[in-house]
């Protein structure tokens, strides 16, 4: 068999994949098990054949080796980005070579798979692929095609119930970002999500999963600092009955739950260190062991990671392992702060106002109240901007929101922070002052409950335990 090219009689119709390995052994694995799999393939043994193959052929996907006669598979996977963007491209690298296959999902690979192959991991990434091959092939227009959606006044309202939305904005920042999310959603790499609290972290994750080839599968999200320590493992990987006390009958964790789709770990940071070590076993092995089982069982997990804390300098303290970190920001979205895009103030509250509104009530901004929202700092970001616009169609006397109808407090978070200063613990001694002093949080930061207890200086865990010991939850 001649490994510059070997073409089987194609039938246009079908998918059409591209193999670049030197290796007889791997094509041939490879063809046999596509083939089966009723997709047509072509061969190559080096770069050289495969830049011709790709420019003759229609192709629909891409698996190639790392190693080449000529270069390297990330030479291929840059080409193909430059060129021919919607083809997917899976790396074929050596067992345990994560380093390399970091290196290829930062160059826009779509996934890859270790030697030896197991067949069940390659029809799973090929299926993938494949499905995110049909999706850019029957996209009429981009997501991030021009809409309509620019600011609104009072007299000029738009409906966004029928648009097809990525995130809400015209400014750079969010023109910037959209662009990082459509371009995310092409690849299976692990996506680390930083920024503020209410940035929209969690509808960023959201978005990649809706986009990708893994959207007809769940999308589980998890606060990691709402989950107590000793629960972490039964919850993240499963039981099996009487493995532990309390533990009456089998039970699926969040891998679980997740597979074929797109697990998101919200506030990534808190997880204690040795739930980290755990979890970067699980993103490396692609399996997890129940807690009580004897064996692995392999999962295809998608990870997305948030976190409002500074996870870099966790890491220099200690505090967070170095090689997790590595693993689970492949690639970084940094998502911006709602005061460093205020033109697209007026945009989302007119998007949050048409969702508050009914069938007899259509609330609108006046020209003031737009203005001042504008000139607002929004220390919570865009979940702020919500809740004040929540806030205000319920006091407000009519349809149109009035600046006073706003609340807005410019220096309440700082001057809660002062009074706050000589306060930041909690204890059952004075639980009468405890509850003014927490509601004093909650109202410096909206009711933003997670800001509530950073502002005072516990956990969130902590702080939901005292909102239920106080009645307040």
């Amino acid at each position: 068999m001649g490994w510059g090219l070997t073409q089987k009689v194609i039938n246009m119709k079908k998918q059409l994949a591209l193999i670049v390995d030197d290796e007889p052994d791997i094509c041939e694995l490879l063809e046999l098990t596509l083939n089966r799999m009723d997709i047509d393939t072509l061969s190559a043994g080096d770069l050289k054949t495969a830049y011709r193959l790709l420019n003759e052929h229609n192709i629909s996907i891409c698996l190639t080796d790392m190693r080449l006669p000529d270069g390297n598979g990330i030479e291929l996977v840059k080409k193909i980005q430059t060129q021919s963007h919607h083809i997917p491209v899976a790396m074929i690298s050596a067992h345990g070579n994560m380093d390399t296959a970091i290196e290829a999902l930062k160059a826009g690979a779509f996934d890859f798979v270790s030697k030896p192959l197991e067949l069940a991991e390659l029809r799973n990434l090929v299926n993938a692929a494949i499905k995110l091959a049909q999706k850019s092939q029957t996209e009429s227009s981009s997501p991030l095609a021009d809409r309509d959606d620019s600011a609104t006044t009072v007299h000029n309202k738009i409906s966004y119930s029928k648009k097809p939305l990525l995130l809400l904005g015209h400014s750079p920042a969010m023109q910037q970002t959209n662009k990082l999310i459509y371009k995310l959603a092409k690849t299976q790499a692990p996506v680390y999500i930083s920024g503020e609290s209410g940035t929209g972290k969690e509808l960023a994750a959201r978005q990649i999963h809706n986009l990708s080839s893994r959207s007809d599968s769940s999308f589980i999200p998890v606060n990691c600092g709402a989950i107590p320590s000793e629960l972490m493992e039964s919850e993240f990987f499963g039981h099996i009955k009487g493995s532990f006390t309390g533990a009456s009958k089998d039970k699926k964790g969040l891998f679980q739950a997740a597979n074929g789709g797109t697990l998101f770990l919200d506030e990534v940071a808190d997880l204690p260190l040795s739930m980290q070590v755990k979890l970067l076993r699980a993103i490396q092995e692609k399996a997890v062991r129940c807690v009580g089982a004897q064996k692995e069982e392999k999962t295809d997990v998608r990870i997305i990671s948030a976190t409002h804390k500074d996870l870099q300098q966790l890491v220099s303290a200690d505090n967070f392992r170095q090689d997790l970190y590595y693993r689970i920001n492949v690639i970084e979205l940094a998502m911006p702060p709602l005061r460093e895009r205020p033109k697209d103030i007026i945009l989302l509250a007119d998007f949050f106002l048409e969702k508050l509104s009914t069938d007899e009530d259509t609330y609108l901004l006046s020209s003031e109240a737009g203005e001042a929202l504008q000139n607002y700092s929004f220390p919570g970001n865009v979940r702020e901007l919500e809740n004040i616009l929540e806030r205000a169609v319920a006091l407000c006397d009519d349809s149109i929101i009035q600046c006073s109808d706003l609340s807005l407090q410019e220096n309440s978070h700082q001057s809660a922070a002062a009074v706050m200063k000589d306060k930041p613990s909690l204890s059952l001694a004075n639980q009468q002052a405890d509850e003014q002093v927490i509601k004093q949080a909650l109202e410096a930061t909206r009711w933003n409950r997670k800001a509530a207890a950073e502002l005072l200086g516990i956990t969130y865990r902590q702080f939901r335990y005292r909102l239920k010991k106080m009645n307040l939850d």
